[in-house]
């Protein structure tokens, strides 16, 4: 029997763990091959471990997959395109690129320091983008030579990127700029056959599960769906990985067992006055136009739907 994926060759990046770790498995159990890496750092990205890694590796070609194990920083040009010929010289190309990468420095802007507001925007945009411009070099130069196939670029953004978070203003400007990346390579990549589409997960992970509160939050329910399970993230990435999907620019909130297509902000009023703007006439004509913040509870509550508005 034919899986979906047979024959594409995917990276994970961060998928030795949590979300990555299932999205590597499910790619792997729909017939890809998987590239699986990870640097194996601490949640604050601290250390190194080639272990995660390779234990994914292992879980794969014990069900009959194919996978190796990378440990390369994506954080790092050179680095990420060795990530990228390591998948071609494995498997003889790459047509998914799953950017998953991340780690946390939670702390509220007045006490970030510039270190650590540092660290966060390389790990989670520099780490998106690194391996995103090999993948994007490689492609360009094979629809050049006239290798024209479908190819992916899947970004990892959260709730935090679209809607904020308390405490967290490095990790949310990246997953809102790795959501403005994907838009570039979407128009960059049309030529070479790419697609891109960003993901929002709402999961159970070492980063989700490490905000005060949130592991009684995330609780899987006895006997109920484990809304929070990461695995649940996992088929979106595999359809989104198909040749076949026709999702492009697309941007995805996915939650145990919803989706939310969302958007990044769009125009909703037009105004327009005799030469420069007055006060009293931003009073007038823009105030009652202004529209409220998205409901927080769409992002962030797994039973019930946002309400209606």
């Amino acid at each position: 029997m034919t899986s979906r994926l047979d024959g594409r060759v995917a990276i994970v990046t961060g998928g030795g763990r949590g979300l990555g770790r299932a999205h590597a498995l499910e790619l792997a159990h729909e017939g890809a091959y998987v590239v699986v890496n990870d640097v194996g750092v601490a949640l604050d990205g601290s250390g190194a471990d080639s272990g995660p890694a390779q234990l994914v590796v292992d879980e794969i070609r014990a069900f009959g997959g194919q996978a190796v194990a990378s440990t390369h920083d994506v954080s790092d040009w050179a680095q990420a395109a060795a990530l990228v010929q390591l998948a071609v010289e494995s498997f003889g190309d790459l047509h998914v690129l799953v950017n998953n990468a991340g780690i946390l420095r939670d702390r509220t802007l007045a006490s970030i320091s510039e270190s650590e507001w540092d660290d966060v925007i390389r790990v989670h945009l520099k780490g998106h983008a690194a391996p995103t411009a090999q993948a994007m070099a490689h492609w360009r130069a094979a629809s050049k030579a006239g290798n024209n196939a479908d190819r992916c670029v899947i970004t990892t953004s959260s709730a935090a990127g679209l809607a904020g978070n308390f405490g967290q203003a490095a990790y949310s400007s990246a997953k809102a700029a790795v959501i403005a990346l994907a838009a570039v390579v979407r128009l960059e990549g049309a030529r070479y056959g790419v697609r891109a589409n960003v993901v929002s997960p709402g999961a159970r992970t070492r980063l989700s599960l490490s905000t005060p509160g949130a592991e009684d939050e995330l609780a899987a329910l006895n006997g109920a769906f484990d809304e929070f399970d990461p695995a649940n993230v996992s088929p979106v990435i595999a359809w989104l990985a198909d040749a076949r999907c026709p999702a492009n620019g697309q941007v995805l909130h996915v939650i145990g067992s919803r989706v939310v297509v969302t958007s990044m902000p769009e125009p909703r009023h037009e105004l327009v006055t005799q030469g420069r703007w007055s006060l009293e006439q931003l009073d007038e004509q823009l105030t009652p136009r202004l529209i409220d913040p998205a409901p927080m509870d769409v992002w962030f509550t797994s039973s019930e739907p946002a309400p209606a508005r």
